[in-house]
This record gives C-alpha cells, sequence and structure tokens, in this order.
C-alpha cells in the first residue's frame, strides 16, 4: 500500500522583528563610576529577588491591586520608576517560567506516551515510519519500565505545580548554581564562583518612556552619549548631579543602527537601557534597546518575482541554490559553513557570519527571497523519540533552528529581502529522489542537502517538487497540455529553438551553420510563403 502523505502547509513570508537591541562599551569608567554601578546592582538586586519570591508566592491569584502594593513597597527603597521596572520584570520572569512548566508538561506527555506504547509491544516487534516497534530486550524492556514510573511521578508533580500556580525560577540562572557543586570542571575557584553569582543578580535595567526626556528617566544617555542614573533613595548621597543623579565618566557610540537610536533619543521615544558586567572580559556594556511596529510583509508573488534562493539548514552549513521563476537551478550550489562549538557568543557570531555571506550573494544575484524551512526540532530532540539513535539526536539538537529564525528575519529585513517559511515535510526525501541524481556531473558532485535546497525552493514557488510530470499519453505533442512543470502555458517561446551563438562552436560547425533554424519561412513547407520578408511593391517610374 502507497503511504499516505501528510498536509502540506502553504508557504507564507516570516514577519520581521518588532523590535531592535544595539550595545556598546562603557569604556573609561572611573573606580568611584564602578563602585557606583556595583553598589546600586547589589541594592537593586536584592529588591528583585525580594519581589520575585512575592510574585512566586502569589501564584494564580496575582491581581493588578497586587502588582500596585508591590510597587508602592518598594518605592520607598528605590524611586518610583525603579520600583515600576523591578516589578514588570518580576512578572515577565513568571510568566516565562509559567510557559516553560507548560512546555515541561507537554515534553513529559510525549514521553511517557512513547514508553507506554513501546511497552505493551512483544520484545523485538520491528516498528513502522509512523510507530515504533518494541524495545530489543527484556534488560531494556525493564530499564524503559522503571523510567515510566520515574517520568509518570515527575509528570504528577507538575501537573499539581500547574494547577497551582506554583513556578521554581533562580535569579542568575541554574546553571550557574549548579556549577558551584562543579568547580573544578568548571575551573573556577569558589570566589570567582560567588562574584559570578553576586554579578547574574544584579539589576541595573529601566524601561523606555515615550515623551520623558530622551526616551527615559532612570538610565538617561543623551545624543552626545552621556550616561547618567537615578540613584535609589539610599544611595542619593553618592549623587554627583542634580535631582539626584550620577553622570559616569564614560560616554557610549553606538556604531550599529547609531542614526535610529539618534533619531528616537532626540524625538523623546521610549528607549530601554541595561547596565551589565562581562566577568569573563572585566568590562562594562550598556545595552539599548526599543520596539517598532511590524512592517508590513511584502506580497508572496511580488517576493519571488526575480526568482528564490533555496536554503537547506544543516548542523554545520547551510546549502543553498539559486532558482529562476520557473524552479530550476542556475548555477551551482553554494555552502556557508558555520562551527558551533566553543562558547555562545561565538556560536551566534559564527551564525551571523553565515547569513551575512547568505544575504550578500542573494544581494549580488539581484533577488528579493530566501526560502527556508519552518523547522521546529522541540519534540523531536526528546530522549523517547529516537530511542538509541543518540548520535541524530544529538546531530539536529546541534541545528541553530531558533536563533537562525531570530537573526535570519532581523538581518534580511535590513538587506530588503523577504524570508519566506515553507513546509519542511519531504524536502530531503523528494529533493534527493528527483534533483540528486540528474544534477550530478563529472565536475559537480550534487549532496543530497543541496537537492534538498531545490525542493525548497519549488516548494515556496509553489511548483511540484519533481522535475517533470508524465508526458501526455497519445505523444510528446501538446495535444494534452504541456508536458513540462519548469514553463507554464503562458510562457512566450517556451517551444522555440534555443539561441545560436555567433562563431563556431565546435571543430565541424562553420560560422553561421544553424541561423535560419527558427524561420519556419526558409524552409519551403507547404502552406508558408516562399519570400523570406514580406512583399512590397515596387515605385512606379515618373515616365509614365
Amino acid at each position: 500500500m502507497a503511504e499516505s502523505l501528510r498536509l502540506i502547509a502553504a508557504p507564507f513570508v516570516a514577519p520581521g522583528p518588532s523590535g531592535v537591541a544595539i550595545r556598546d562599551r562603557l569604556k573609561g569608567l572611573t573606580a568611584r563610576d564602578e563602585r557606583v554601578l556595583r553598589l546600586v546592582g547589589a541594592h537593586l538586586g536584592t529588591l528583585a529577588s525580594r519581589d520575585l519570591a512575592v510574585r512566586c508566592r502569589a501564584g494564580l491569584e496575582h491581581s493588578s491591586q497586587g502588582w500596585a502594593s508591590r510597587k508602592r513597597e518598594l518605592t520607598p527603597l528605590s524611586s518610583s520608576r525603579w520600583a515600576g521596572a523591578i516589578t514588570k520584570a518580576s512578572h515577565d520572569q513568571w510568566a516565562l517560567a509559567r510557559r516553560c512548566q507548560w512546555a515541561h508538561l507537554q515534553s513529559l506527555e510525549a514521553g511517557i506516551a512513547t514508553i507506554a506504547h513501546r511497552l505493551a509491544q512483544p520484545i523485538g516487534a520491528k516498528g513502522s515510519k509512523k510507530a515504533p516497534g518494541g524495545y530489543r530486550s527484556r534488560q531494556e524492556w525493564h530499564a524503559k519500565a522503571r523510567r515510566l514510573a520515574m517520568l509518570r511521578d515527575r509528570l504528577e508533580r507538575e501537573r499539581a505545580d500547574w494547577e497551582d500556580g506554583r513556578v521554581r525560577v533562580v535569579r542568575g540562572g541554574r546553571r550557574l548554581l549548579n556549577t558551584r557543586h562543579h568547580l573544578q570542571a568548571a575551573q573556577l575557584t569558589e570566589a570567582e564562583w560567588r562574584q559570578r553569582w553576586q554579578v547574574e543578580r544584579w539589576f541595573l535595567q529601566a524601561d523606555g518612556e515615550s515623551g520623558k526626556r530622551y526616551g527615559n528617566e532612570t538610565i538617561r544617555v543623551t545624543p552626545d552619549g552621556e550616561v547618567s542614573i537615578k540613584l535609589p533613595a539610599p544611595l542619593a548621597a553618592y549623587a554627583n548631579a542634580g535631582h539626584g543623579r550620577y553622570v559616569l565618566a564614560a560616554k557610549v557610540c553606538f556604531a550599529h543602527r547609531g542614526q535610529q537610536w539618534a533619531d528616537r533619543v532626540q524625538a523623546n521615544q521610549a528607549v530601554a537601557y541595561r547596565i551589565h558586567l562581562d566577568m569573563e572580559r572585566s568590562r562594562w556594556y550598556l545595552t539599548a534597546s526599543w520596539s517598532h511596529p511590524v512592517a508590513p510583509a511584502t506580497p508572496i508573488a511580488a517576493a519571488l518575482a526575480g526568482g528564490v534562493v533555496g536554503v537547506d539548514t544543516n548542523a554545520d552549513h547551510l546549502a543553498a541554490w539559486r532558482l529562476d521563476v520557473h524552479g530550476n537551478p542556475i548555477g551551482d550550489p553554494r555552502r556557508f559553513g558555520y562551527d558551533l562549538t566553543g562558547t555562545a557568543e561565538h556560536r551566534d557570531a559564527q551564525v551571523r557570519h553565515a547569513l551575512t555571506r547568505l544575504l550578500h550573494w542573494a544581494r549580488t544575484c539581484q533577488l528579493r527571497a530566501i526560502a527556508v524551512e519552518d523547522l521546529d526540532f522541540t519534540t523531536a530532540k526528546t530522549r523517547e523519540k529516537h530511542g538509541r539513535n543518540k548520535r541524530f539526536r544529538q546531530l539536529i539538537s546541534g541545528m541553530p533552528t531558533g536563533r537562525l529564525r531570530a537573526r535570519l528575519s532581523s538581518m534580511a529585513q535590513t538587506a530588503g529581502i523577504s524570508v519566506i517559511a515553507v513546509d519542511p515535510a519531504y524536502t530531503s526525501k523528494w529533493g534527493a529522489q528527483h534533483w540528486q541524481q540528474p544534477l550530478t556531473s563529472t565536475n559537480r558532485k550534487t549532496s543530497r542537502h543541496d537537492a534538498a535546497s531545490i525542493a525548497i525552493g519549488r516548494r515556496a514557488q509553489g511548483h511540484a517538487i519533481r522535475r517533470r510530470t508524465t508526458p501526455p499519453r497519445d505523444d510528446q505533442s501538446d495535444r494534452r497540455g504541456h508536458r513540462s512543470v519548469q514553463a507554464g502555458p503562458e510562457v512566450l517561446g517556451r517551444e522555440g529553438p534555443r539561441l545560436r551563438i555567433p562563431g563556431p562552436r565546435t571543430r565541424s560547425a562553420l560560422p553561421g551553420r544553424g541561423q535560419n533554424a527558427g524561420n519556419q519561412h526558409a524552409h519551403h513547407r507547404s502552406g508558408r510563403a516562399a519570400e523570406h520578408e514580406p512583399w512590397q511593391q515596387d515605385p512606379l517610374p515618373l515616365s509614365l
């Protein structure tokens, strides 16, 4: 029986980002500046930890009155604006933990369903593409039975927490907290770890306010780069400017999107700021961020007017191929590699560098659209999804789907290129089936990923992935319609002869040979005029 295929979702133009974040280093800070920043961050961090604990204890019973009460309690210890920033950050952090808790519940339910199904199968039973089979041995069956009991107990506790609105949040990060028990593996001393722990729990961020001076009254940055902070009430003695403010000796100058930031600041539009310390480099940074309305998406027909670049995402590279408007591959495939080992900053830089080269190539080809798969490996990365195939789970876990999607949408919007998301179903399988072998030659080796990029681009254009449809039943004429999906009936000259290149192309072809190949009149066929040019009457002589 033929395999039943799932429905393929229609391609769509991915929306652009709704916000911008830029960063610059605070150079030239004095010892007094660093001392004030540390005192303010530690003091506000303590208040933020207390407020987050109060918010978590409230759970589902939290209301706007409780929010206002928390803000009133924090105002005497800081200021009204600092209190508003702290309470909003606590609420957002609780909401994020709530969403993560729901995702964890779904992951536990999927794992339990998979294990229960495999335990119900006989040992050694083979599975299918849609359902896994039984476990290979009695020992593995027994181990999975114990794991099923553990997952069910964990699911029961998580459901109870979900119903009660109870979340578990660690300010500073749970990973850094667990590093305390593995200092030797992390190559840290207890003093170094404690210093990092305290820095991560600081609070030095303020939301923007439209209509206020320079878009922010708490952390203010003037157009010439001067940074000043509104000190909390207990630290007002450290102020070196009026109205309880402290002006830093360092000035900022945003190299990326600096003009956009300056326009917003001069117009008194909201800009949020965050000051943080990088402990590995011992450097202070200032991050500015603001939101903007999402630009209307370009119609998919207009984006595909000049062709498209199909991109296949892999664990170590992006495979891309340029397609014309008919879905035909043009030129040779391109690969943009990246190395996802090392620190998070290094991985992010590798992704940005690969996307920069991809977008530069698309602009060189004068294209306005890039087609990518709408990937989401949230369920495919679970431990129970692929069983013993740990290598494959590590492979798909290494693909930067979330980071690449966010980076690509932002960078493509800046470059004026639309991102078209397509359904990833069967693109690798059908691409290799219909395109890998025909495009492989002695001079070019087409990989499975290159063929998948063609399938992705053709799906974005609305074409079938296969190269050609079945010829007509009667013959190869156009009696039942054009048999190629590369060019439709509305394309002029699709059945015409190939254009001749002037001059000899082979040793046996003479110059000018075949120049009348497309001239039906020159062949003296039936129903054709003998003259090669339109007939014109000679003018009458003047003597008549």
